[in-house]
């Protein structure tokens, strides 16, 4: 793939984390930092190696995941373009606590953990944004925990459902539509299950048209019956 146009340092200068840094210090940190490429389905870095660094996402997106002793993962989180990922093991200096692979040919910039560390020495703005980041995945990560161990499949599907219409779906007279961005298998490993039982779930939701299902594109029929379901005691 076509490695990105834009220059390194401008990319810098776009992230967050980076804000507080003169044009002189962004130079610098580019000069040392570099654009990867990587096909669908490439590691970037593996659960359990030394941390080397951090990634920003340049475009494409990246699967934060977990693998079980069985094989089976469980995704934490999707980045899309602007995003950094693997920002904790930097200051802990221990090893990555997740895996991550590019979802689609995907390209990101690598920044190393000697770097970022020096730059957190010279300006605590970056420390507290990274730790903002952090904070962050940690509120995400614990409503996961939540979600996986009092929630039903059913509604973990139908709250994902729900977060896809809103931040994807476009209004029809039939209701808000949206394309699945991701597969059966993709999706049950984004809400901790099995792909029968994303698919057993859909047809369930489709005969109580609750939503209309085309190939992969999804209509919310009844959105007030989706949100009471998750109201609803268990």
């Amino acid at each position: 793939m076509a490695q990105s146009a834009v220059p390194v340092r401008e990319i810098l200068k776009a992230t967050p984390l980076f804000a507080a840094l003169d044009e002189a210090e962004l130079s610098a940190l580019a000069a040392r930092s570099g654009i990867r490429s990587y096909s669908r389905g490439e590691t970037l870095f593996a659960e359990g190696e030394p941390c080397a660094g951090l990634y920003i996402v340049v475009s494409g997106r990246v699967r934060i995941f977990k693998t079980s002793m069985n094989g089976r993962e469980h995704v934490l989180a999707v980045e899309g373009p602007g995003a950094s990922v693997a920002e904790l093991p930097v200051f802990d200096g221990g090893k990555y606590p997740a895996s991550g692979s590019a979802a689609e040919d995907t390209e990101a910039l690598f920044v190393s953990r000697a770097d970022l560390r020096a730059i957190c020495l010279e300006h605590p703005e970056v420390s507290l944004k990274m730790l903002q980041v952090v904070g962050g995945r940690l509120r995400r990560l614990v409503g996961i925990i939540e979600e996986l161990s009092f929630t039903t499949v059913r509604h973990r599907l139908i709250a994902w459902l729900l977060r896809a219409s809103r931040t994807g779906g476009k209004a029809t007279e039939r209701g808000v539509t949206f394309s699945l961005s991701a597969n059966h298998q993709e999706l049950a490993s984004q809400i901790g299950t099995v792909r029968e039982l994303v698919s057993r779930n859909l047809a369930r939701l489709q005969a109580q048209s609750f939503i209309e299902m085309n190939g992969r594109e999804i209509t919310i029929l009844d959105r007030e019956a989706l949100e009471s379901e998750l109201s609803a005691p268990l």
